[in-house]
């Protein structure tokens, strides 16, 4: 018998959380230890449909990167998520900036679907790549077609040869980078784009979403591969952000 705790201590043993930042809330955030686990799922983030999904296959766990509570809450009523999630006695284990910083995790995950044999520096969460000289048009296209979405960049007008990743909203950790030529990230702002350019960095935001979903499978197989008696599923989240 597998149990929550279980499935805590593994996470903890692979993205240890005392490596998270302040200001995250990574942990065991709603539920009971001592559970037995009947079945699990994966998600980047829980939100309604996740509980809907995971009543249905009837798992009683799942595992997220993004925090299900980030900040304190006022209320806990029916139809808020915690509230959801407890009423159906379903487990919330929840893993964000630990799984950033992590071997093997986010920024390990998209570097290696890139084809990019990624290293560390001095800022754990970072991640770098020294590739091929080419141009951002071209690293621009990659991400394109391998995260299967719009990416918007700015060209320094520099070819790039020395790359720094952090996924999702990691644009405010380029001037932590150092000398780079380019800088992959999920999300930046219009000003972040003009101020790399300035100082003859490639900025690349190809989506919060794109740039970390990659990993839930990655994780979904490495927990199953651990608890091969129990049924482990990435529920395939779609983006909630659309298109046109």
């Amino acid at each position: 018998m597998a149990t929550v705790r279980d499935f805590f201590e593994y996470i903890n043993s692979i993205a240890p959380l005392e490596t998270q930042e302040d200001w995250d809330n990574s942990g065991m955030l709603v539920g009971d230890m001592d559970a037995e686990v009947k079945k699990a799922v994966v998600v980047l983030d829980i939100d309604l449909w996740a509980v809907e999904k995971a009543k249905e296959l009837g798992a009683n766990l799942i595992i997220s990167h993004h925090p299900v509570i980030f900040s304190a809450m006022k209320k806990f009523t029916k139809g808020s998520i915690p509230f959801e999630l407890a009423s159906n006695s379903i487990n919330a284990i929840c893993c964000h900036t630990p799984l950033d910083i992590a071997d093997g995790g986010t920024n390990d995950t998209l570097g290696a679907l890139l084809g990019f044999e990624t290293y560390k520096s001095e800022n754990p969460i970072l991640r770098y790549a020294d590739i091929e000289e080419t141009q951002a048009e071209s690293i621009a296209g990659l991400l394109a077609e391998k995260l299967g979405t719009t990416v918007r960049f700015a060209d320094s007008g520099k070819k790039i040869s020395k790359i720094a990743i952090c996924t999702g909203g990691g644009a405010s950790l380029m001037w932590e980078a150092g000398k780079v030529d380019a800088f992959i990230t999920g999300d930046a702002k219009h000003n972040d784009f003009l101020d790399a350019v300035s100082a003859g960095i490639s900025l690349f935001a190809a989506g919060h979403y794109e740039t970390e979903i990659p990993v839930v499978s990655v994780i979904a197989k490495k927990l199953q591969e651990a608890f091969n008696e129990i049924e482990i599923t990435d529920i395939k989240q779609e983006n909630p952000i659309k298109f046109r």
